[in-house]
């Protein structure tokens, strides 16, 4: 390790100019994201759900903000959130056994991570709308 000394200005670790770009960055860094999504996704569905106990004039205010693009965009990025943190929890758990640390199984299960999310995301909102009769 680098001594830290007056006339020495290197730095004391490598840093982003030393290290290339990896998947592993990513998806700590979406896992986050994700995290701060489901918090947001929360306080929708709490609003949904007061006011369904509040009446039927507040179920139908919330139902029209949350049916216009302004409630669906943050509902699809909520969907989006809560499938990622599923996967990657699920990642986790199965290096918790002790499994996939290699960097090709690491690597290859980040990418299917993202994959994944991104099908399903599409698979559940395809179902629902589905069940609305696709409006949207």
């Amino acid at each position: 390790m680098a001594k830290a000394t007056p006339g020495n200005n290197r730095p004391l670790s490598p840093h982003l100019q030393i290290y290339g770009w990896q998947i592993t960055w990513t998806l700590s860094i979406l896992h986050r994201i994700a995290g701060i999504a489901l918090g947001v996704g929360t306080l929708m569905l709490a609003y949904w759900l007061i006011a369904l106990a509040t009446g039927p004039e507040a179920y139908q205010n919330a139902m029209a903000f949350i049916g216009s693009i302004f409630g669906m965009v943050p509902l699809f990025g909520f969907t989006a959130a809560l499938i990622y943190h599923l996967l990657n929890g699920i990642r986790h758990l199965v290096w918790d056994a002790g499994y996939g640390f290699d960097l090709g199984t690491v690597s290859a299960s980040g990418w299917a991570i993202l994959i994944l999310t991104a099908v399903l995301t599409v698979f559940v909102w395809g179902i629902g709308l589905g069940f609305v009769g696709g409006s949207a």
